[in-house]
């Protein structure tokens, strides 16, 4: 899979690109992520990407010709796969839409600076926006990073377990189940005798178990888009009734069910 970002800020992708899973996706060829500066093509001597906004208010606003110019010299016009613009105004991004977008072969990322960039950018250029949650941040090169390396996790090859993805939290709509490594004993602290007695039956049973009663806790409304059996209803019914947990009416009606 492929990313082209655009940016005014190359410098800030490498330290990362250059790190553990990324790295090697990168030098085992499942990856290429294409850095391309937006000064570049800034037709001045004093490569201008930004100017003040008509109208009045604060803040510069992104030029529209440097970032046309560079789009279409590598994607062409109109571009040749979805372009994204990375945006607090965007659509907010989970795991589902990461899935979707794993599936295309190729992507493209901009990165907005300042206060914003000029309209017509959006309006003739951008195919999608997104945001990665309800704050503000300098720029949209960290967003771009996540989107990167969770839509990479998604691709055939890119984790050393095949199912590492399918099991993460948000994946299946649940949080994970908790994890536990050596030693067993740690400052007296037990890891549950189950995760010890090999049956492997037992364990997938117990990591369901505390998947869904870690959701109930901590984002019950995710359990509105799981996948959920009889026996995962049947399990939350019990958990609900050994705890004194304020239960969502929509999740009641779904231990109704």
């Amino acid at each position: 899979m492929r990313f082209d970002v655009f940016t005014l800020f190359p410098e800030v992708f490498d330290p990362y690109l250059e790190t553990s899973i990324l790295k090697r996706a990168i030098d085992n060829e499942l990856l290429e992520v294409h850095l391309h500066n937006i000064r570049n093509w800034a037709a001045d001597k004093h490569h201008t990407t930004d100017d003040t906004p008509y109208g009045g208010g604060g803040g510069m606003i992104m030029k529209p010709e440097p970032v046309f110019a560079a789009v279409e010299a590598e994607l062409g016009y109109p571009p040749d796969c979805p372009l994204i613009l990375l945006t607090p105004q965007g659509k907010p991004f989970n795991q589902n839409m990461a899935m979707k977008l794993s599936e295309q072969p190729r992507l493209g990322l901009l990165c907005g600076r300042y206060e914003g960039i000029d309209e017509r950018i959006r309006q003739h250029l951008v195919s999608k926006e997104i945001s990665i949650g309800d704050y503000v941040l300098s720029g949209g090169e960290l967003p771009a990073l996540v989107l990167i390396e969770t839509i990479a996790r998604l691709i055939p090859g890119m984790l050393g377990d095949p199912k590492g993805a399918a099991d993460d939290s948000f994946a299946s709509s649940l949080l994970e189940y908790p994890h536990y490594t050596r030693p067993p004993t740690f400052r007296g602290w037990e890891v549950p005798d189950i995760l010890l007695s090999g049956n492997h039956a037992s364990i997938n049973q117990w990591h369901r178990k505390q998947a869904l009663q870690r959701t109930l806790k901590r984002r019950p409304d995710l359990l509105t888009k799981a996948d959920l059996s009889q026996s995962d209803i049947e399990q939350l019914y019990e958990i609900i009734r050994n705890t004194k947990l304020e239960i969502p009416n929509e999740i009641k009606e779904i231990i109704k069910k």
